[in-house]
């Protein structure tokens, strides 16, 4: 199988990303950059974190006019899987892949830290390895992620089953809503109608070698190899 990863300029996770893939899964993957006009064949595409454009103007508002997300929509249109990260949250609203948008955390503090997540849909391409209900733990590292959209949206992506996970306080809490930035409803990622474009604020491909991390985004990977491949 093999991933395009989108480099921008301020894209920072993009190494994280590629690790993850090479290293974790054992596939191949292919940095792209920005300007480009060819995803090379991949069957994955990847939004990394960051700070595109150095978040100039508004997060991922000028990345998604990037050459680049031409063809990443095309890919994403026919039914190919996109996943973004961090900053690739952000680009995918802008782009429209996903509804909402991502604002300004409401403490407007910078937030990096280690956070528990409950899996909120087992049943997706990318999450088809953690069980519904799972607590996990990821990092964050974010000014803007504050996921918004209008009463009528969330009350959709909470029907269809398109909030995959939930910011929660602790083993000891997980049934009460809890968000490190504001969050509606402590939404940390969601997918698309058609199941085809995940996005989310934590940082899965920070979280992939338990010598380092909770190793809690490696079934994201896995889940991915094992759905796609299939």
């Amino acid at each position: 199988m093999k991933f395009a990863i989108v480099t921008f300029p301020g894209s920072n996770s993009d190494y994280d990303a590629y690790q993850a893939v090479v290293e974790q899964l054992g596939e191949q993957a292919v940095y792209v950059w920005h300007k480009d006009h060819d995803l090379q064949g991949a069957d994955v595409v990847i939004l990394p974190g960051g700070f595109s454009y150095g978040d100039y103007l508004r997060a991922g508002a000028i990345a998604r006019f990037s050459p680049i997300m031409q063809e990443v929509a095309t890919h994403a249109a026919r039914g190919a899987p996109v996943v973004g990260f961090c900053n690739g949250f952000q680009i995918a609203c802008e782009a429209g892949l996903l509804p909402g948008a991502l604002l300004r955390n409401d403490s407007l503090k910078f937030v990096s830290e280690n956070v528990r997540l409950r899996v909120e849909n087992a049943n997706t391409r990318f999450t088809s390895e953690y069980e519904s209900g799972q607590l996990i733990t990821l990092p964050i590292a974010h000014g803007d992620g504050r996921f918004t959209a209008d009463e009528d949206t969330l009350d959709r992506l909470e029907g269809n089953g398109q909030v995959v996970f939930r910011y929660v306080p602790g083993a000891g809490d997980a049934d009460r809503w809890w968000s490190p930035n504001g969050s509606a409803r402590a939404i940390a990622g969601i997918i698309n109608e058609a199941g085809n474009v995940l996005a989310m604020m934590p940082h899965p491909e920070r979280a992939v070698d338990q010598l380092v991390s909770s190793g809690d985004g490696l079934p994201l990977f896995h889940s991915i190899l094992a759905r796609v491949a299939a």
